[in-house]
């Protein structure tokens, strides 16, 4: 059944012009840049009417959001991990806004409510965005962040008593609080309160505080500032016995460089020079500091610094030809996870880069856990994979032995589904992997509807993750696919320089290669084909979309950056130049002006149906991404398909979003999906009648 939508609201087309290196660049939509303004507001209200009266004579619309209410009702309960007398966990019950931290006395104990996040606001969009212990377990500091926004307020609550101090820190972004060694306080950064424009005025001249508990943020001393580098990170760590205290910078996404001093010493010095490689401190033992880096190690190694004489270094870990993710150091061992061809593996090393032994899993999947503290014995970890959520186990350090923590109850059979991992060729003939899972049984006739999502940057990995959405889809004949791109780090930083600055098009000719494969191959039709993406996802579906329109049935672009000249001056975008490159650089705007979404839509060309989706508080990726391109887009469809945008309130870029509006917006997306890939909706009742 097709669905008439209303009218596009009148978005007025404005002669705002810019002239980069002699090339005139209209942006006619510039006024919506302006989220404060009445214009802007009236022209969000309107969007908001026409997209929900279409979703709402989508028939199936309701059935959908049911299933997936069933599918997202089970116990999610983290891996716990021991602090002070106790071990601490997350849990939801199922359909709580936020997840609540508990805690037992020992393994098996019953367990006592810690923090409730849900009672800190009435509709569940204050999210716990961090939180910390002391070394001794007797604090407790939690960063909260009200409607999805990067801006978080850090409190600090007595364990012991559960009761919450006077303490809160106002203004940090992108920290929590990471204690000293004598457990008085906290180092944290921040910047200046914002003059004007909270969710969208540039942030710079990010600053390190220590603030000692009791005490009022006005008296926090100032660790470490720079000046004469105002688009800089900057956050501190404190080595266990107190003799040291490092400062890690950077001026983006990748790219590091390490400060340190004795806190007998007044002053920093540079001590791994930035920031042509990333450099993260795991461990500072006997004036010993354990790093891992990518120089000279493209897939990542373990280095040892002896600070009395930092010329002194020597390698613990060597580089591998598999990725060496993260690097932990508990119960006296240091835990490696690696990463191959995107799925995990663990081994256990002595101090001394002596390897003990390869952890035996019980699954394959994506690892989280392996941390704790020197005295452990025992450690905690969880895996997931695209058909089951995440399962956790202990680990017994002497032994290596894996015990079964907590299997979680789901309303569905995971082994009614499976994943496959393909590898396909793209465009300039590199070997690129995906993960592909559906419902066994599926018979590949290029009648089924296929769900294609990709992210491709800012060294982020693409691995095995849990998704109800995805079940649901698969149960009603969906194929579930995720594309292991260019632009992460799977296959270490060479595979993330693939994919970034004047090699971004590789990120894109890889999902396209993907969705061409999936044709050829039977799995899926471009009738039935959706792709999928978020922030720089989001990025990746707009530009695919203006690419390849004749390629896909449905887009869905969420919280996506969709304008590439002008991106960095916003918030904190400026943090991406080093992954995009920056259109006050001649040479750099040339090649973002090739591919930026917004600037490269077609007026009169047929796009697919797409569904873009942002939120009033998005303060990483700003809302006017989206509503510039959903307003050219509008402007410029000469196709039936309907190009649609769906903006939240009360939500930002993702991160601590209600499990309320993550249902809402998994089924507005689907349903969309369904729709405009003629693909009839079957409940469960129906599927058993069949």
């Amino acid at each position: 059944m097709k669905i008439e939508h209303l009218p596009y609201p009148e978005a007025e087309r404005g002669n705002e012009t810019d002239n980069y290196f002699g090339t005139e660049v209209p942006d006619p939509y510039r006024w919506l840049e302006n989220d404060s303004s009445e214009a802007t507001a009236a022209w969000v209200k309107a969007e908001n009417e026409v997209t929900f009266d279409y979703l709402s004579k989508i028939p199936f619309r309701q059935a959908i959001k049911d299933r997936l209410t069933e599918l997202w009702n089970y116990p999610q309960e983290s891996a716990p991990t021991k602090k002070g007398d106790w071990l601490y966990f997350s849990r939801n019950d199922g359909l709580q806004n936020q997840a609540v931290i508990y805690r037992r006395a020992s393994q098996g104990a019953e367990a006592e409510v810690f923090l409730d996040p849900n009672q800190l606001s009435d509709d569940g969009t204050v999210a716990l965005a961090s939180t910390s212990f002391s070394k001794d377990g007797k604090y407790f500091a939690f960063a909260t962040a009200a409607s999805g926004s990067d801006w978080v307020e850090i409190h600090v609550m007595e364990t012991e008593s559960k009761r919450q101090l006077d303490d809160c820190i106002k203004w940090a972004k992108f920290s929590g609080a990471t204690w000293s060694a004598d457990g008085k306080g906290f180092y944290y950064s921040r910047y200046d309160e914002p003059k004007d424009g909270v969710f969208t005025s540039k942030n710079e001249y990010q600053k390190v505080y220590y603030h000692q508990v009791g005490t009022p943020q006005s008296a926090d001393r100032l660790v470490y500032t720079d000046p004469k580098h105002p688009l800089r990170y900057f956050s501190a760590w404190e080595s266990d016995d107190s003799r040291w205290t490092f400062i890690s910078s950077s001026e983006g996404t990748s790219g590091s460089e390490i400060l340190y001093k004795r806190n007998t010493d007044s002053s920093f010095n540079v001590l791994l020079q930035g920031f042509t490689h990333d450099y993260s401190i795991v461990e500072c033992e006997n004036d010993q500091l354990y790093v891992m880096s990518n120089e000279g190690a493209e897939n990542y190694n373990l280095i040892k610094i002896d600070l009395n004489d930092p010329s002194k270094r020597e390698v613990v870990i060597a580089e591998k030809e598999t990725l060496l993710e993260r690097v932990s150091a508990a119960g006296g061992c240091l835990m490696a996870v690696y990463l191959e061809d995107a799925q995990n593996k663990v081994y256990q090393y002595r101090m001394d880069g002596s390897l003990i032994r390869e952890v035996t899993l019980p699954g394959i999947g994506t690892i989280d856990g392996f941390n704790g503290e020197k005295e452990d014995t025992q450690l905690y970890y969880s895996i997931t994979t695209f058909t089951s959520p995440a399962t956790s186990y202990s680990f017994d350090i002497e032994s290596g032995k894996s015990t079964l923590y907590l299997r979680p109850e789901v309303a569905f059979n995971p082994d009614d589904f499976t994943t496959e991992q393909i590898f396909f060729t793209s465009k300039d003939g590199t070997r690129v992997p995906m993960f592909v899972s559906y419902k066994k049984g599926l018979k590949l006739n290029g009648n089924n509807p296929c769900y294609l999502y990709g992210y491709g940057g800012f060294q982020i990995n693409l691995t095995p993750s849990f998704s109800p959405s995805s079940i649901m889809f698969m149960e009603q004949g969906g194929i579930y696919v995720f594309v292991t791109l260019r632009g992460g780090l799977e296959y270490g930083e060479k595979w993330h320089k693939a994919g970034m600055l004047e090699n971004k098009q590789n990120v894109f000719d890889d999902f396209i290669s993907a969705a061409k494969y999936l044709i050829d191959n039977r799995y899926t039709s471009s009738k039935k084909l959706a792709i999928a993406g978020g922030s720089n996802g989001g990025l990746l579906v707009g530009a695919c979309e203006v690419q390849r329109p004749d390629l896909f049935a449905v887009c869905l672009p969420s919280v996506g950056v969709m304008d590439m000249l002008r991106y960095h001056k916003f918030t904190i975008g400026w943090g991406w130049v080093v992954e995009y490159g920056s259109s006050d650089n001649p040479e750099q705007f040339e090649y973002l002006y090739k591919y930026s979404p917004l600037h490269n839509i077609k007026k009169g060309e047929k796009y697919p149906a797409t569904l873009i989706t942002t939120a009033d508080h998005d303060d990483r990726v700003v809302p006017a991404h989206s509503f510039k391109f959903a307003a050219q887009m509008q402007y410029a469809q000469a196709g039936d398909a309907p190009i649609l945008i769906r903006i939240d309130s009360k939500a930002g870029h993702g991160a601590g979003k209600p499990v309320s509006k993550r249902i809402d917006e998994a089924t507005d997306c689907y349903a969309f999906l369904f729709q405009n890939t003629n693909t009839p909706y079957v409940t469960v009742e129906q599927m058993k009648e069949k």
